[in-house]
């Protein structure tokens, strides 16, 4: 019998099973060099999206919180260009602060050396040649990922022309009167000798000291303030007690002597501390205030003053106050006058001012040692531990103390067109559309209730404040005019704000200046910098206002942010032109291991991008972030990868059987809407309403909606049905007959349109995918970034057929289950083999597809009678019954259909017959 395979139309293409990423993406990421100008020019009259990058800090290599983040923007920046805009994309890098300060003095200390005797512009330079080296590296990690972005032109802070824009910045914000220098409690951090601001500290669990203390009243004997604090070392500051002018005190006797505290907690007092005793009185804390006490320190008689700050969750109602090392003590204070008290320098150690037994001692060695002194002095009434939340570094992780220092601040209070800044931020803030929504909730009420914004620095690696100090009588220097010429002098210097360190007042300032106030000549420069956020959050002035973009379309990162990039953004752009810098900001979760843990090194979780990338290749890394919902944390490890492995083959073989089927089509051949098959214009017709669905989930950007969308399509509606069925009419088919041209015209549309779709996420395979398709139509443009995703077109839905087709298709399960009993009965081992019988109520639709039916069903055969050896109730469709017997007759060698005897022409049935006499 002759080999009739050689005659059937089989699929061939060199489009590769073995996708082979970790070889083959280098190979395109040299194809793709250049392209992000090509596509600027190629689309300078479309509109424009503009996507700010938020930067990722040039210190170590990438890991995979950042694969997550880059690989969410490129999938934004890659759905914008499919979609007909100009996207407007510069990445950037945030390079000043603490971190790298603490990388370069560890290299110091192994050559025995510290900054301080390599002075200022000699370790800012070793500073810039560090984050210069972690640029690079992060560069090429990040472009190895696939991301698109102008990575010829990036922004990088610490570049001269960021530098001079952020003094101009800063120049701004004085100019419309928002910057005050204050002495505040702001968090300090005692191990890195630095002012912190609210988005540089986490809270971890701690262990304190708890202790109830009693503050004797001036004129009324054995009769005491009862106060409760975790912070000993804070009494030495105390300027007074705050109470609650509306709650109810009580006069507490116990034995000898007599406490004050709040009548609601007068009883978990009892029960924690053991007194015993009667109340004696009762007044309201309006009474008490104007008390006065002896102070625990010092030979201070200090006052009671009336507080909304007070609360009876725990304590004693009565609170110690001191304004030098807590915000609402400052506040209080402020308004009865009290200068903050801190006697405590940059190391956290007590200075001469504190008690003699502490002085020199760090403040949280002094705890014990002044427990003890209460102890002696009778002053302590009890004494316990208490877990619990407490504010550290961020970077170096130690707990962090309030302390007041003198500040720069931009004030919360100031006046921005009319309205208070903060005002003005929140009135901002209700124009931005927040994604997920509950962004907006969040954001707000941390900038309702901040504090003025810390953003001076004492160190070293930082874009300087630009002032000056008259020295004779103290002046600040802030002109306008003054800020232009240093921004104009560093932008013109290659070594930028490193001249603010080694110019004198005189040659900074303009000849010949004078002091304003009193004429003097001589100035004492700034020495402070700028808060690391003020640098990010001006990065909107200098790469979008300066290139003529009035806003980002679209700022994101994680949802930390809302108190970092976001708010410090927002708060600078306010400042200086009284609008925000977004029209929306979205944020993501954070990354999580497949049970949910946070990764770590201890616990051996921590999945790295290089070694997803290595083992199989950056497309399954992008397909994870797309596979994901990001608006939660979003997990990954062994088993996830797996997975998605799995989903990857499905969908890369999905493209194959296409591009495989399409080897001797030429779009020119394509067979008109009218003229095609039905099957394929319902394939048709139901890819227009899953294109709209697509381009629905992109736009909302739910790209998790997508990858399922695009997933499902390739296992359910393509393989399991439209590809298994079609597979008779285009291999049995003469290869110029209709019926294989209108099943080829659909599968060109179905590879252009799943090419397009999975190009923002799986690139790679895309691209690679792009290149055999435009082999079968040359007309293509040289990448599919510079193709569009097809739009759901509502002329092409013919919604009678999707209705029939739905009923068709429930049918079919049906006939899949009854011939499903057969097989596993070794009656029948393909469904070729089977013929089937049909009967029952609500066949009508199916009678309208009579002759179709078995190409349909992929059987031999189709009766609308009672019959089968194996009957099954229809359970998709309720009322019929599906009958299946082995098919009779001959199975014809070519096609593996069977017919009857005299269906036969030689050895193969009439229709193949036909087929070869044609070829």
């Amino acid at each position: 019998m002759r080999n009739y395979a050689e005659t059937l139309n089989l699929p061939k293409t060199d489009f590769p099973m073995k996708a082979n990423l970790p070889e083959r993406e280098p190979q395109i990421l040299q194809k793709w060099q250049g392209l992000y100008r090509k596509l600027w020019e190629r689309n300078k009259d479309k509109p424009l999206f503009v996507l700010h990058d938020g930067p990722p800090y040039a210190n170590g290599h990438i890991h995979i919180g950042h694969a997550l983040n880059k690989i969410l923007k490129d999938l934004i920046v890659k759905y914008r260009l499919l979609t007909g805009y100009r996207v407007d994309f510069v990445p950037g890098w945030d390079c000043h602060g603490l971190p790298i300060e603490q990388q370069v003095e560890k290299e110091l200390k192994g050559k025995k050396l510290s900054k301080e005797e390599l002075g200022k512009v000699e370790f800012r330079r070793l500073c810039r040649a560090y984050a210069e080296r972690f640029i690079k590296v992060q560069k090429e990690e990040f472009i190895r990922l696939g991301v698109l972005a102008d990575w010829e032109n990036p922004y990088i802070t610490m570049d001269p022309a960021y530098q001079a824009q952020e003094v101009r910045e800063l120049g701004r914000v004085f100019s419309r009167g928002l910057v005050i220098r204050s002495k505040k409690p702001v968090y300090w951090c005692i191990y890195d000798k630095t002012a912190e601001a609210e988005a540089e500290v986490e809270y971890y669990e701690k262990e304190d000291p708890s202790i109830y203390v009693k503050f004797p009243l001036r004129d009324q004997p054995k009769t005491y303030l009862l106060i409760w604090t975790t912070t000993p070392w804070t009494l030495p500051a105390n300027l007074g007690v705050m109470v609650g002018e509306d709650y109810e005190y009580v006069f507490f006797k116990s034995g000898e002597e007599t406490y004050i505290l709040a009548k609601e907690l007068l009883e978990a007092v009892k029960s924690l501390t053991g007194i015993n005793g009667e109340v004696i009185r009762q007044v309201r804390g309006s009474e008490l205030a104007g008390l006065e006490y002896f102070a625990p320190y010092g030979d201070r008689v200090n006052r009671v003053y009336p507080s909304e700050f007070v609360e009876l969750s725990t304590g004693t109602g009565l609170v110690h106050m001191a304004p030098g090392h807590g915000r609402e003590d400052y506040l209080v204070g402020l308004r009865y006058g009290l200068e903050p008290f801190a006697p405590v320098d940059d190391e956290g150690r007590f200075t001469q001012e504190a008690p003699e037994f502490i002085s020199g001692k760090r403040v949280f060695d002094a705890n014990p040692l002044i427990i003890e002194d209460l102890r002696a002095r009778g002053l302590l009434l009890w004494e316990g531990k208490i877990r619990h939340s407490y504010p550290h570094c961020w970077r170096c992780k130690n707990p962090v103390i309030f302390r007041a220092t003198p500040q720069w601040f931009i004030s919360m209070s100031g006046q921005v067109d009319g309205k208070s800044f903060r005002e003005k931020c929140i009135e901002e803030i209700e124009k931005v559309q927040w994604i997920p929504a509950y962004g907006k909730n969040r954001i707000g009420s941390m900038v309702e209730n901040r504090p003025d914004w810390c953003i001076s620095r004492q160190r070293f690696w930082g874009v300087p404040i630009t002032v000056f100090y008259c020295k004779n009588c103290g002046h600040v220097v802030s002109d306008l005019e003054v800020f232009e010429r240093i921004a104009n002098m560093i932008e013109t210097s290659p070594e930028g704000a490193d001249l603010w360190f080694e110019k004198s007042p005189e040659e900074l300032l303009p000849e010949g200046y004078t002091c304003p106030s009193c004429g003097s000549r001589e100035f004492i420069k700034e020495e402070d910098i700028l808060d690391v956020w003020f640098d990010s959050g001006s990065s909107h002035a200098q790469v979008l206002r300066k290139r003529g973009i009035q806003k980002a379309d679209l700022y994101l990162e994680g949802s930390d942010q809302h108190r970092g990039w976001f708010q410090a953004s927002l708060l600078e752009s306010v400042a200086s032109y009284g609008e925000a810098p977004y029209k929306a900001v979205l944020t993501h979760g954070f990354t999580v291991d497949e049970k949910g843990r946070k990764m770590s090194k201890s616990l051996g979780n921590v999945v790295s991008p290089q070694e997803v990338i290595k083992q199989y290749g950056a497309d399954v890394l992008r397909l994870w972030v797309v596979s994901e919902d990001y608006t939660e944390d979003v997990r990954l490890g062994k088993g996830i990868i797996q997975r998605l492995v799995e989903d990857y083959k499905k969908i890369r073989n999905t493209i194959r059987f296409l591009l495989g089927n399409l080897y001797d089509f030429e779009p020119s051949e394509a067979v008109s809407y009218e003229e095609l098959h039905h099957f394929d214009r319902w394939m048709l017709s139901y890819l227009q309403k899953l294109l709209q669905e697509v381009h629905k989930h992109y736009q909302e950007y739910a790209f998790h909606r997508v990858y399922h969308l695009v997933r499902n399509f390739c296992s359910v509606e393509l393989s399991s049905l439209y590809l298994d069925v079609l597979k008779d009419r285009l291999y049995v088919y003469a290869p110029n007959s209709w019926e294989r041209r209108s099943a080829q015209t659909v599968l060109y549309a179905l590879a252009e349109a799943l090419i397009t779709s999975i190009a923002p996420f799986l690139s790679f395979t895309a691209e690679e995918a792009w290149e055999y398709l435009r082999k079968i139509n040359p007309e293509l443009p040289e990448s599919v970034f510079m193709h569009q995703i097809p739009q759901g077109k509502e002329e092409l839905v013919d919604e009678k057929l999707l209705k029939d087709y739905e009923y068709l298709i429930r049918l079919r399960e049906d006939v899949m289950k009854a011939i499903e009993i057969a097989r596993r009965d070794k009656a029948v081992n393909h469904p070729y083999e089977a013929q089937v019988f049909l009967w029952g109520e609500g066949l009508e639709i199916a009678r309208e597809y009579e002759d179709y039916l078995k190409y349909f069903f992929t059987v031999s055969g189709v009766k609308f009678s009672e019959g089968g050896r194996y009957v099954i109730e229809g359970e998709a469709l309720k009322g019929i019954r599906v009958g299946v017997s082995p098919a009779e007759g001959k199975k014809c060698p070519r096609c593996w259909l069977y017919y009857p005897e005299e269906e036969f022409e030689g050895e193969v049935c009439k229709r193949c017959a036909g087929v070869l006499q044609e070829v």
